[in-house]
């Protein structure tokens, strides 16, 4: 708790202390009746085969705070002067219980060291295979898992197969190991799975752009995503006061002004500034703003039907590669194109992916190149007798759209456009609303032609482009990061500006530059001697990023030396967000969801996904740890050692 209730009269009130449980580990505290008790006597005191003791530690519960302390302390003359105590006896029996190793079931059954091993060697071999088959992205269970089934599913399959070449494993395992111990039911399987998540998920802790968790949520909502991150958070002992760093895709609801998931984390921590992810570039943000202009957006729906209907067989692929051949052929008999090694390539038609920007420039690129093959394509599917009436209608239609001005026209405004935008996409980021273009048809307004395309189609897509940078790169944001660059190392720290990153400091986190140390002369004190070390330090001259300043400070011990530096490197490593890890985390997803696993429930997914995406961490752990861990999550039927 916070904050303990005062009892007693007004002028000399009194209230239970949270650092007595360090001085008493026995000590519990009951909120409801805002009383202390002794937690081994609540349980062993009154027992037939104990010694009896006072019921105010267990029954009544003591509340006289003044009594505590001093050499009359009531909470030593409870504990007694010597090992005959009662409370004695119950802490000695309340230890006992915590020691599997002292439970009369395991004295009991204490087991010679070859049964111990065998048991350790099943368990392994469960883990190994748990392991594995995650890295592998299979299944652990099949449809049939039953004795005269042909195929039992891939775990049991790999324990077969595992104990037909190795001896010892087939005298422990399957039919040689006890019914009771086998480890090998689904629910081993989901428990092994769950130490390894959580094993990982405890060294993402020390690390910067993990994937720590996969939740379901109800709805996308802002308050529900940050319900639920807030949840994740705190179950990993992670604190919202700590976030300095926010980075989300253009959604609205995530990076809204006022009711977006970013701005309620600003509510609860101003210094949690936003920045948009740097994973989520140009190639998404501009395909989806041109798609906000009706015409453009009706454009991208026909391009991609045109391309389906040529590359829906690899009769009409081959057809594509001959029509080129012939028209290449008639193009370098009247000297139209060059010849020479690696020019005139034969290609097929690109189809636009709503996940890669380069793929919808590629696609416009690959129609333009090859507009007369794929009209000359379209035209014999079209005409074509043997064809399926679906497939002459299909290719009818297509030539009804690829013809039409109207499509020509945005064709080549958008190669124009995205072939500039192509070179700069590492570096843009848009995603453009746009307002609705369908117009009143009691609008009497005249709009000549070139209006229309000039201003309603080209312009448009330009101007929302423009508003959307605006809109990411805010003032705040731009002068943070810029203010952030002048930490950088490259080129014998040239950008290094003492009084910038001063300025950084006090403005943007002076929550984390506090007390004493939020003077300006302790950190510029430690910049200016910082700055003549670094240069001529061997292991910090040739440096290239600022994440290599981090772990280099590290790795000499110089963040010791320069505790404030080190911190501020810390914090401005967080804002520039690549949230490729989570790019990675949904394709994983795909990966892992077939059609053997999707009904997995969230959590054995979530535990799946962590193992999965995070194998290098995940091998590093020993068999020996998993069962360790393993075995003292529950009392278990057999021993481990």
């Amino acid at each position: 708790m916070n904050e303990y209730p005062h009892s007693g009269p007004v002028d000399h009130s009194r209230r239970f202390q949270s650092k007595w449980f360090e001085t008493f580990n026995w000590l519990g505290y009951l909120p409801t009746t805002d009383a202390a008790y002794c937690f081994p006597c609540f349980l062993f005191g009154k027992k037939p085969l104990g010694k009896s003791s006072s019921d105010t530690f267990t029954m009544q519960g003591f509340r006289n705070w003044k009594r505590v302390g001093g050499k009359d302390c009531v909470f030593v003359s409870h504990m007694g002067k010597d090992t005959n105590s009662a409370h004695a006896y119950s802490a000695l029996c309340w230890e006992n219980r915590k020691n599997p190793k002292g439970h009369v079931d395991t004295v009991i059954e204490k087991l010679a060291p070859k049964q111990i091993a065998d048991n350790c060697l099943r368990l392994s071999v469960s883990i190994t295979i748990v392991r594995w088959l995650t890295f592998q992205k299979c299944a652990f269970r099949g449809h049939d898992e039953s004795a005269t089934s042909l195929n039992q599913g891939n775990f049991l399959e790999m324990l077969k197969l595992i104990a037909y070449y190795n001896k010892d494993v087939q005298k422990v395992v399957l039919g040689n190991a006890p019914q009771n111990a086998q480890y090998i039911a689904p629910d081993i399987q989901k428990q092994i799975l769950h130490i390894f998540a959580q094993k990982v998920q405890n060294e993402i802790r020390k690390e910067i752009e993990r994937f720590l968790e996969l939740v379901h949520v109800k709805d996308t909502t802002s308050k529900t995503l940050k319900e639920e991150i807030t949840t994740v958070l705190s179950n990993h002992e992670l604190s919202i006061q700590n976030l300095r760093g926010q980075g989300y895709d253009g959604a609205s609801n995530m990076r809204g002004e006022w009711n977006g998931l970013q701005a309620l984390f600003i509510e609860d921590c101003p210094y949690a500034y936003y920045v948009h992810f740097l994973a989520h570039q140009l190639q998404l943000a501009l395909v989806a703003a041109a798609r906000e202009v009706f015409e453009v957006h009706e454009f991208f729906k026909d391009l991609i039907f045109i391309v389906n209907v040529v590359n829906s067989s690899s009769k009409r692929h081959d057809e594509l590669q001959d029509r080129q051949v012939t028209e290449l052929e008639y193009l370098v008999e009247i000297e139209e194109v060059e010849t020479g090694k690696g020019l005139n390539q034969i290609g097929t038609l690109k189809r636009p992916e709503d996940t890669r920007w380069s793929s919808h420039f590629k696609s416009i690129y690959s129609v333009v190149k090859m507009f007369n093959a794929t009209r000359c394509v379209l035209e014999t599917i079209a005409t074509d007798r043997q064809a399926t009436y679906a497939q002459r209608g299909d290719a009818t239609y297509a030539l009804k759209k690829l013809l039409p001005f109207d499509f020509l026209f945005i064709l080549h405004v958008m190669q124009e456009l995205m072939g500039y935008t192509d070179a700069l996409y590492r570096v843009s980021d848009l995603h453009v609303p746009y307002s609705d273009f369908i117009r009143s048809r009691r609008n009497k307004d005249v709009i000549s032609v070139e209006h229309h395309y000039r201003v309603d189609v080209f312009t448009a897509t330009m101007d929302q482009q423009l508003q959307e940078l605006n809109s990411r790169f805010s003032e705040q944001t731009t002068e943070l990061l810029i203010l952030s660059t002048t930490l950088n190392p490259i080129d014998g720290y040239k950008h290094f500006n003492v009084e910038k990153i001063c300025r950084l400091a006090e403005k943007y986190y002076p929550e984390d530059f506090s007390n004493h140390e939020n003077s300006k002369f302790h950190l510029k004190y430690q910049l200016d001697l910082f700055y003549c070390d670094a240069p001529k330090h061997p292991e910090m001259k040739n440096l290239c990023t600022i994440a290599d300043l981090c772990r280099s400070l590290a790795e000499t011990g110089k963040s010791d030396i320069y505790p404030l530096v080190d911190r501020l490197i810390r914090l401005i490593l967080t804002l520039p967000v690549s949230t490729s890890t989570t790019e990675r985390a949904f394709s994983a997803m795909k990966i892992v969801n077939t059609s053997l696993r999707n009904k997995m429930k969230d959590d054995f997914l979530s535990n799946y996904l962590v193992l999965y995406i995070e194998k290098e961490i995940a091998e590093k752990f020993t068999v020996e740890s998993i069962t360790a861990d393993f075995n003292s999550m529950k009392p278990r039927r057999v021993q481990f050692s």
